[in-house]
């Protein structure tokens, strides 16, 4: 990841040096081989001839006209054959530069950047979506790492109410899983979930893996009981009844040297198959839902 990071920042600063590169020559090209706004309507501009100029004096006053008359004015003399009289010396005028403001952006100019820039607009785009993309998003409440506490605390608290504790933060249950039950976990669960279990928690997902209803506790039976379908599941999420096709899902688990519960319920493990029962655990009274019918 560091390395794709590091070229993508490369080919975002090449990119920027040819967009730089591309803008200074556009610019020093359309300085030169094209007219500004202001020499043109200066040509377009009066200008005077003496009496004799043919075609435009005839009354015998100096007349005032633009530079095209008098290039027709010209023509027509050379061909009636007569002789072109030389325009008067006019004193030469100061050159100023052109106020930019009034000279404006040439076409070829708004064109050059408006692709350059939509390029770089895009390009820029693109190495955002890409660094987003390998970069972790922030995430906190549910689907985020969550800190459940101390493991004695939330053991208590499992006690507490009733053996199950219940997360609305990361939609899950909380339920002790018992240390004689380890070894024939093991051959069942993978290490993300024997991670908790090994400390006495499981963290289960609130979901019906049937149809996605959440799955509420039974104080008499001491099983999970869905309200939608009747399917069952005893106090760590194996399957004991009804349609279901697997047991309750649950989330990876990480316990830190602080002894401190990590439930990751952005990491959520499919339950274990129909028949495992790792606790042996049986109902221990009488069950909140009937059983259903197919």
């Amino acid at each position: 990841m560091t390395i794709a990071i590091v070229v993508i920042a490369v080919l975002v600063v090449l990119a920027a040096v040819a967009v730089v590169g591309t803008l200074r020559r556009t610019d020093a090209d359309a300085a030169t081989g094209r007219l500004s706004r202001e020499t043109l309507s200066r040509d377009r501009g009066t200008v005077t001839i003496n009496e004799t100029s043919v075609g435009l004096a005839d009354e015998g006053a100096i007349a005032a006209a633009t530079g095209k008359q008098v290039e027709r004015s010209v023509a027509l003399a050379r061909r009636e054959g007569q002789a072109v009289v030389k325009a008067s010396s006019s004193e030469l005028t100061e050159w100023v530069a052109p106020d930019a403001e009034q000279t404006g952006v040439a076409r070829r100019q708004f064109l050059n950047r408006s692709i350059i820039g939509s390029f770089a607009l895009g390009l820029g785009g693109f190495g955002g979506g890409v660094l987003a993309f390998l970069w972790p998003p922030f995430i906190t409440g549910f689907g985020a790492p969550l800190n459940m506490g101390k493991i004695t605390d939330i053991v208590q608290a499992i006690r507490d109410n009733g053996g199950f504790w219940y997360q609305p933060q990361g939609r899950m249950w909380l339920t002790e899983y018992p240390a004689g039950a380890i070894e024939r976990a093991r051959g069942v669960y993978s290490a993300p979930e024997l991670a908790g279990m090994q400390a006495g928690v499981i963290a289960l997902f609130q979901k019906c893996p049937h149809l996605g209803c959440r799955v509420p506790s039974c104080a008499t039976s001491q099983w999970f009981e869905c309200p939608c379908h009747g399917s069952k599941y005893n106090r760590v999420g194996e399957k004991r009844g009804g349609p279901a096709p697997r047991g309750m899902d649950r989330f990876a688990m990480e316990v830190t040297g602080n002894n401190e519960l990590i439930v990751k319920t952005g990491e959520v493990i499919q339950g274990p198959a129909i028949g495992t029962n790792t606790t042996g655990q049986e109902a221990e009274g009488p069950n909140c839902i009937g059983e259903a019918s197919h």
